[in-house]
């Protein structure tokens, strides 16, 4: 169903009998539907940042399903040729994000989220579909992709799986690797990269910066504002944010000052 909007509408049952609106976000309504993160603060620098890197991205190929309040979650997914993660995937669908919360979750949600990435990839004549997790931080674990069938294909350090769920025998995708030799080739102190790809990262670099700065240590910034940049400059898989500390990988993930304040002190 298509409403008046621009709203694509699939419906579909899922556990205990519940039904969910799975609803398409593009070009046409996400001023209007949003984007599902910071969507209660959608005055936020951060959310006006994704706002403009999505409208640059539909046009490569990004999709976004999200659920229907009041269910929770959603899928953002491009071709792996744009895709803004530290992988080779031509020909493939790659997956940036799949978040259910609150008492979405449990409910068969991501499964039905997931399903309709796949079918999208079916129908644009994909070799598959990939997604990088990782464990105890942003990226989905890959224990959900192994439980839907999918098998692991790449990994990198510390915790990094690329997984595929692959439709022909078409080679398969990999990490762009250089991990080391790229986190060497920071100067020494504190250097975050960061892209616009999630809205949460406006806060966690001034965490850092404000961090470094407490702790007396250098601080750079790299903003990365392109797919191709990420694969080439990126210091992780994850891609879109980092922080490299004397040449080295400190973290690529969001940190409070607690946690970050100690490690830029003891080195």
């Amino acid at each position: 169903m298509v409403s008046p909007a621009g709203m694509i509408h699939d419906m579909n049952v899922v556990g205990m009998g519940m039904t969910m609106t799975i609803l398409d976000v593009n070009a046409d309504n996400v001023d209007d539907l949003g984007f599902f993160c910071y969507m209660s603060k959608r005055k936020s620098e951060g959310y006006q940042r994704k706002l403009e890197w999505l409208k640059d991205r539909f046009s490569e190929g990004l999709r976004i399903k999200m659920l229907e309040l009041p269910d929770r979650g959603f899928i953002e997914y491009m071709p792996g040729e744009q895709a803004w993660r530290g992988v080779n995937a031509d020909g493939w669908m790659v997956i940036h994000c799949l978040w259910v919360v609150g008492k979405s979750k449990k409910q068969g949600y991501a499964k039905a989220l997931l399903e309709a990435c796949v079918d999208d990839a079916r129908k644009a004549g994909k070799h598959g579909v990939a997604v990088v997790t990782s464990e105890g931080n942003w990226l989905i674990s890959k224990k959900f992709f192994v439980k839907q069938g999918w098998e692991c294909v790449a990994t990198a350090a510390p915790s990094f799986s690329l997984l595929v769920k692959r439709f022909d025998d078409a080679p398969d995708p990999s990490f762009v690797g250089g991990w080391t030799e790229k986190q060497a080739a920071q100067p020494d102190g504190l250097t975050v990269f960061r892209t616009d790809q999630c809205p949460y990262i406006v806060d966690a670099v001034q965490v850092s910066v404000d961090t470094a700065a407490k702790a007396g240590v250098a601080c750079n910034v790299v903003e990365l504002t392109s797919s191709e940049q990420v694969k080439v400059l990126s210091p992780s898989p994850f891609g879109v944010y980092g922080m490299t500390l004397n040449g080295c990988m400190l973290s690529y993930h969001y940190q409070l000052e607690k946690d970050l304040l100690p490690q830029l002190t003891d080195r």
